[in-house]
Protein backbone atom coordinates (compact mmCIF):
# COMPACT_ATOMS: atom_id res chain seq x y z
CA UNK A 1 0.00 0.00 0.00
CA UNK A 2 2.55 2.02 0.68
CA UNK A 3 4.51 1.67 -1.96
CA UNK A 4 1.17 2.22 -4.35
CA UNK A 5 1.21 5.63 -1.99
CA UNK A 6 4.80 6.56 -2.74
CA UNK A 7 4.90 5.84 -6.47
CA UNK A 8 1.59 8.07 -6.77
CA UNK A 9 3.35 10.69 -5.40
CA UNK A 10 6.31 10.64 -7.68
CA UNK A 11 3.96 9.66 -11.12
CA UNK A 12 1.99 12.98 -9.56
CA UNK A 13 5.50 15.13 -9.27
CA UNK A 14 6.75 14.06 -12.27
CA UNK A 15 3.46 14.94 -14.07
CA UNK A 16 3.44 18.40 -12.25
CA UNK A 17 7.35 18.86 -13.28
CA UNK A 18 6.57 17.90 -16.68
CA UNK A 19 3.47 20.46 -16.97
CA UNK A 20 5.85 23.22 -15.89
CA UNK A 21 8.42 22.11 -18.50
CA UNK A 22 6.09 21.74 -21.58
CA UNK A 23 4.52 25.56 -20.47
CA UNK A 24 8.39 26.79 -20.38
CA UNK A 25 8.48 25.51 -23.87
CA UNK A 26 5.34 26.97 -25.25
CA UNK A 27 6.55 30.29 -24.27
CA UNK A 28 10.17 29.85 -25.69
CA UNK A 29 8.23 28.56 -28.94
CA UNK A 30 6.53 31.98 -29.45
CA UNK A 31 9.63 33.99 -28.61
CA UNK A 32 11.52 32.12 -31.23
CA UNK A 33 8.40 32.26 -33.37
CA UNK A 34 8.57 35.92 -33.24
CA UNK A 35 12.02 36.26 -33.73
CA UNK A 36 11.92 34.29 -36.68
CA UNK A 37 8.82 35.66 -38.40
CA UNK A 38 9.96 37.60 -41.54
CA UNK A 39 13.29 36.12 -42.02
CA UNK A 40 14.90 33.32 -43.46
CA UNK A 41 15.60 31.30 -40.27
CA UNK A 42 19.20 31.76 -40.12
CA UNK A 43 20.22 33.06 -36.58
CA UNK A 44 23.90 33.42 -37.73
CA UNK A 45 22.42 36.51 -39.71
CA UNK A 46 19.84 37.17 -36.77
CA UNK A 47 21.25 38.24 -33.45
CA UNK A 48 17.93 38.09 -31.93
CA UNK A 49 17.14 34.93 -33.12
CA UNK A 50 20.18 32.96 -31.92
CA UNK A 51 19.73 34.56 -28.45
CA UNK A 52 16.56 33.03 -27.96
CA UNK A 53 17.73 29.85 -29.46
CA UNK A 54 20.78 30.02 -26.78
CA UNK A 55 18.04 30.63 -24.49
CA UNK A 56 15.74 27.83 -25.13
CA UNK A 57 18.81 25.33 -24.88
CA UNK A 58 19.79 26.93 -21.76
CA UNK A 59 15.86 25.47 -20.33
CA UNK A 60 16.78 22.30 -22.18
CA UNK A 61 13.73 22.77 -24.72
CA UNK A 62 14.51 19.69 -27.60
CA UNK A 63 16.11 20.92 -30.73
CA UNK A 64 12.64 19.24 -32.46
CA UNK A 65 10.51 21.85 -30.63
CA UNK A 66 13.47 24.66 -31.56
CA UNK A 67 13.59 23.63 -35.53
CA UNK A 68 9.46 23.59 -35.53
CA UNK A 69 8.91 26.89 -34.38
CA UNK A 70 11.49 28.40 -36.90
CA UNK A 71 9.95 26.68 -39.40
CA UNK A 72 6.52 27.60 -38.38
CA UNK A 73 7.31 31.70 -38.93
CA UNK A 74 9.28 30.86 -41.55
CA UNK A 75 6.88 29.58 -43.81
CA UNK A 76 4.12 31.27 -42.73
CA UNK A 77 2.44 28.51 -40.86
CA UNK A 78 1.29 29.77 -37.52
CA UNK A 79 -0.68 33.14 -38.69
CA UNK A 80 -0.41 34.40 -35.19
CA UNK A 81 -0.12 38.18 -34.94
CA UNK A 82 1.41 38.50 -31.32
CA UNK A 83 2.13 42.10 -29.82
CA UNK A 84 4.85 42.64 -27.35
CA UNK A 85 3.60 44.84 -24.47
CA UNK A 86 4.82 45.56 -21.08
CA UNK A 87 3.36 46.54 -18.26
CA UNK A 88 4.80 48.26 -15.06
CA UNK A 89 4.25 47.91 -11.62
CA UNK A 90 4.97 47.21 -7.96
CA UNK A 91 4.30 44.47 -5.42
CA UNK A 92 4.23 44.32 -1.62
CA UNK A 93 7.25 46.08 -0.35
CA UNK A 94 7.97 48.67 -3.37
CA UNK A 95 9.42 46.06 -5.02
CA UNK A 96 9.54 46.97 -8.68
CA UNK A 97 7.85 44.83 -11.09
CA UNK A 98 8.25 44.47 -15.16
CA UNK A 99 6.41 42.00 -17.25
CA UNK A 100 6.64 41.19 -20.58
CA UNK A 101 4.48 39.72 -22.71
CA UNK A 102 3.18 38.26 -26.05
CA UNK A 103 -0.36 38.46 -27.03
CA UNK A 104 -2.69 38.03 -29.29
CA UNK A 105 -5.81 39.71 -27.37
CA UNK A 106 -4.29 42.68 -25.27
CA UNK A 107 -7.57 43.26 -23.16
CA UNK A 108 -7.02 39.59 -21.83
CA UNK A 109 -4.08 39.63 -20.90
CA UNK A 110 -4.17 43.30 -19.53
CA UNK A 111 -7.35 41.95 -17.16
CA UNK A 112 -5.35 38.67 -15.71
CA UNK A 113 -2.60 40.86 -15.11
CA UNK A 114 -4.22 43.36 -13.60
CA UNK A 115 -6.22 41.45 -11.26
CA UNK A 116 -3.03 38.99 -10.81
CA UNK A 117 -1.66 42.07 -9.01
CA UNK A 118 -4.42 43.29 -7.59
CA UNK A 119 -5.39 39.88 -5.79
CA UNK A 120 -2.11 39.98 -4.38
CA UNK A 121 -0.99 42.94 -3.09
CA UNK A 122 0.64 44.33 -6.29
CA UNK A 123 -0.90 47.11 -8.31
CA UNK A 124 0.02 48.45 -12.02
CA UNK A 125 2.30 51.75 -12.51
CA UNK A 126 2.25 53.91 -15.74
CA UNK A 127 4.80 53.57 -18.21
CA UNK A 128 8.39 54.21 -17.40
CA UNK A 129 7.55 54.00 -13.55
CA UNK A 130 10.09 51.12 -12.99
CA UNK A 131 11.74 50.03 -16.32
CA UNK A 132 14.41 53.45 -15.81
CA UNK A 133 15.38 51.20 -12.68
CA UNK A 134 16.76 48.03 -14.97
CA UNK A 135 19.15 47.70 -17.51
CA UNK A 136 19.45 44.96 -20.21
CA UNK A 137 22.61 43.22 -20.46
CA UNK A 138 23.58 39.64 -21.19
CA UNK A 139 23.89 36.88 -18.06
CA UNK A 140 26.15 33.98 -17.99
CA UNK A 141 26.53 31.71 -14.79
CA UNK A 142 28.82 28.61 -15.38
CA UNK A 143 30.23 26.42 -12.84
CA UNK A 144 33.75 26.14 -12.37
CA UNK A 145 34.88 23.11 -14.36
CA UNK A 146 37.63 25.75 -15.79
CA UNK A 147 40.00 27.58 -13.41
CA UNK A 148 38.99 31.39 -12.55
CA UNK A 149 41.89 32.99 -14.11
CA UNK A 150 40.79 31.26 -17.60
CA UNK A 151 37.57 32.21 -17.24
CA UNK A 152 38.45 35.98 -16.14
CA UNK A 153 40.71 36.46 -19.09
CA UNK A 154 38.61 34.97 -21.62
CA UNK A 155 35.28 36.66 -20.56
CA UNK A 156 36.83 40.28 -19.74
CA UNK A 157 39.19 40.14 -22.85
CA UNK A 158 35.76 39.56 -25.04
CA UNK A 159 33.94 42.22 -23.81
CA UNK A 160 32.75 41.22 -20.28
CA UNK A 161 31.71 44.09 -18.27
CA UNK A 162 31.94 41.90 -14.70
CA UNK A 163 33.21 38.47 -13.69
CA UNK A 164 31.21 37.55 -10.11
CA UNK A 165 33.19 34.32 -8.47
CA UNK A 166 30.77 32.60 -6.21
CA UNK A 167 31.42 29.06 -3.87
CA UNK A 168 29.87 27.07 -6.62
CA UNK A 169 30.34 29.21 -10.14
CA UNK A 170 30.54 32.08 -11.87
CA UNK A 171 28.16 34.74 -12.70
CA UNK A 172 29.43 36.83 -15.85
CA UNK A 173 27.87 40.12 -17.03
CA UNK A 174 28.28 41.52 -20.72
CA UNK A 175 26.44 44.21 -22.54
CA UNK A 176 23.95 42.62 -25.34
CA UNK A 177 26.47 43.43 -28.25
CA UNK A 178 29.17 41.46 -26.40
CA UNK A 179 27.05 38.54 -25.20
CA UNK A 180 27.46 36.10 -27.98
CA UNK A 181 30.67 37.04 -28.57
CA UNK A 182 31.94 36.11 -24.58
CA UNK A 183 29.50 32.93 -24.72
CA UNK A 184 31.63 31.87 -28.09
CA UNK A 185 34.68 32.52 -26.25
CA UNK A 186 33.92 30.48 -23.09
CA UNK A 187 33.15 27.66 -25.45
CA UNK A 188 36.31 28.21 -27.18
CA UNK A 189 38.20 26.97 -23.68
CA UNK A 190 36.50 24.46 -22.39
CA UNK A 191 32.90 25.52 -20.86
CA UNK A 192 30.57 22.53 -22.16
CA UNK A 193 27.18 23.48 -20.34
CA UNK A 194 25.43 26.80 -19.39
CA UNK A 195 23.46 27.58 -15.98
CA UNK A 196 22.03 30.21 -17.37
CA UNK A 197 22.49 32.01 -21.06
CA UNK A 198 20.40 34.85 -21.68
CA UNK A 199 19.78 38.25 -22.31
CA UNK A 200 17.71 39.39 -19.85
CA UNK A 201 17.02 42.76 -17.68
CA UNK A 202 19.09 43.05 -14.54
CA UNK A 203 18.34 45.39 -11.60
CA UNK A 204 20.97 48.42 -10.82
CA UNK A 205 19.21 48.31 -6.87
CA UNK A 206 18.03 45.42 -5.14
CA UNK A 207 15.32 45.58 -2.20
CA UNK A 208 16.07 43.59 0.96
CA UNK A 209 12.58 42.58 2.70
CA UNK A 210 11.44 40.42 5.73
CA UNK A 211 10.98 36.73 5.23
CA UNK A 212 7.07 37.13 5.18
CA UNK A 213 7.14 39.76 2.74
CA UNK A 214 9.71 37.93 0.49
CA UNK A 215 7.80 35.12 0.35
CA UNK A 216 4.30 36.87 -1.01
CA UNK A 217 6.55 39.39 -3.80
CA UNK A 218 7.87 35.42 -4.98
CA UNK A 219 4.08 34.27 -4.97
CA UNK A 220 3.08 37.08 -6.79
CA UNK A 221 5.81 36.41 -9.30
CA UNK A 222 5.21 32.69 -9.91
CA UNK A 223 1.33 33.55 -10.65
CA UNK A 224 2.43 36.46 -13.49
CA UNK A 225 4.97 33.40 -14.65
CA UNK A 226 1.80 31.11 -14.65
CA UNK A 227 -0.10 33.37 -17.37
CA UNK A 228 0.15 31.71 -20.88
CA UNK A 229 1.02 35.46 -22.11
CA UNK A 230 3.48 36.60 -19.78
CA UNK A 231 6.92 36.07 -21.19
CA UNK A 232 8.83 37.42 -18.29
CA UNK A 233 8.80 38.96 -15.16
CA UNK A 234 11.74 41.38 -14.03
CA UNK A 235 11.65 42.17 -10.45
CA UNK A 236 14.04 43.82 -7.77
CA UNK A 237 14.06 41.87 -4.96
CA UNK A 238 16.76 40.95 -3.52
CA UNK A 239 16.18 36.28 -2.64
Amino acid sequence: MSGHSKWATIHRKKGELDAARGKVFQKLAKEIYVAARGTNGDPDSNPSLRAVIEKARGNNMPKDNIQKAIEKAVGGQGGEDYEQIRYEGYASGGVALMIDCLTDNRNRTAMLVRSTLTKRGGNLGTDGSVSYMFERKGVIVIDKSVDEDTVMMSALDNGAEDVIVNDENYEIYTTTDSFLKVKDALTEIGVKEFITSEITFVANNLVELDDETTEKVLDLVAQLEDIDDVQNVYHNLSE
